[in-house]
């Protein structure tokens, strides 16, 4: 497995773009995106569990119900929730991409993402999708990440190549979101490519699995947005054979998949809304792996501690706080927890009490831009990680005035 560029169009057979069309008032921002396929592919999608849903996930489940799908069209600057004509406009857009792009509307996967509650108009969409799609390109995967951004301050995007019975592989990734971030079974958008052969059945088992692992683990603020989808295609050109059954091909595929949504698990984490900081809690020696998930996870979205890791302040006793109120089978006087950076390392709670360290040291510790929480449960193999960020004053003035 090795890094590559290109993003979503690094696998065979990919395009993408990205426009403005006028949903943002920004002018500089790009705010609708295409990925298309040259050949129709196996598809698999994760979606928010927010009783709320944006109208393109109704119209998503629809299209891929039959696990095929030929494309993916993104806007940003308007969610498409809670609006009484919102499956209309996200069938409108799938109906555009088949007018442009000459690929059947029932196999677009169609996202929003945004204001909820807000009106959106067909119009502007309809007058970017010419340039759109005249502007496919293997070369802008970039494009498309960008035209996906809502509060990100950077565009997020990986791709990596590897080997499948002795054919060269490739998978991509684009991925938004910074804030309203506390998935519960996926996250933000996540849009997936690769040229893996791989049949529509499996490619869900793989994706479910994994997101229980990567985005399900990611908390900025502990909201779960209205619109979060993670969705995939596997278009088969790179010519292995395709995976049908559980066995070694799968289990790398599985491998590389969860590479990539580790990288944007981080990504998306460090570039939290208003964040300074990657926080990376590792907790280890659990009684079981979901004993682990719901510490970490309890820790990393605790607002007190995520305050404490914005002022460098080793507070661990808000550590020991959110491990006590989270519900999870753990014998504090076991606990362990210490902080490391690249400036150092730092242990400062052993059996539940505290240890004499020095503040110096821990300030230094908690300066730098990416932090790692060690906590050792000392009652059992199971462990687990969760990221997430600081809590910065910049966070209330973003989302103070987000609407309006």
């Amino acid at each position: 497995m090795k890094r590559m560029e290109g993003g979503v169009c690094a696998a065979a057979g990919f395009k993408a773009n990205g426009v403005h069309c006028g949903i943002r008032k920004n002018k500089t921002k790009r705010d609708l995106s295409l990925i298309v396929s040259d050949v129709r592919c196996s598809a698999a999608c994760v979606y928010t569990q927010n009783l709320v849903k944006g109208a393109p996930i109704v119209v998503t489940k629809k299209h891929v119900a039959d696990g095929y799908a030929q494309a993916i069209v993104c806007n940003s600057g308007n969610a498409n929730t809670c609006n009484a004509d919102g499956v209309e406009i996200a069938e409108g857009m799938c109906s555009l991409v088949e007018k442009y792009a000459k690929i059947p509307a029932q196999d677009v996967i169609v996202a929003s993402t945004g204001v909820i509650g807000q009106p959106l108009s067909l119009e502007p969409i309809a007058d970017g999708m010419p340039a759109l799609v005249d502007g496919l390109s293997a070369v802008n995967g970039l494009y498309a990440a960008q035209g996906i951004m809502t509060t990100d301050t950077v565009e997020k995007q990986i791709a990596y190549t590897f080997e499948l019975d002795g054919k060269e592989c490739h998978i991509g990734a684009i991925g938004k979101g910074v804030g309203m971030i506390n998935p519960n079974m996926a996250t933000m958008l996540i849009f997936i490519t690769t040229d893996a052969a791989i049949s529509p059945e499996m490619l869900q088992k793989a994706l479910s699995a994994d997101v229980k692992d990567s985005f399900n683990m990611v908390s900025v603020d502990g909201d779960t947005s209205t619109n979060d989808m993670v969705a995939i295609l596997a278009n088969g050109l790179a010519g292995n054979a395709e995976i049908r059954e559980p066995g070694k091909n799968f289990t790398v595929f599985r491998k590389v998949l969860k590479k990539t949504t580790t990288y944007l698990c981080r990504k998306i984490a460090k570039d939290g809304e208003g964040a300074t900081k990657l926080l990376e809690c590792k907790v280890s020696g659990a009684k079981n792996k979901r004993t682990a998930k719901i510490v970490a996870k309890s820790v990393i979205k605790s607002s007190l501690f995520k305050a404490a890791m914005f002022g460098a302040d080793a507070n661990w006793g808000r550590v020991l706080c959110a491990i006590g109120y989270s519900g999870a089978d753990v014998d504090v006087s076991k606990v362990m927890v210490a902080f490391r950076s690249r400036a150092g390392y730092v242990c400062v709670c052993e059996n539940g009490s505290g240890l004499p360290f020095s503040e110096e040291e821990a300030k230094r510790v908690l300066s730098a831009d990416e932090i790692e929480v060690l906590i050792g449960l000392n009652d059992g193999n199971g462990s687990a990680v969760a990221w997430g960020c600081d809590l910065t004053y910049d966070y209330v003035k973003i989302n103070g005035d987000y609407r309006t």
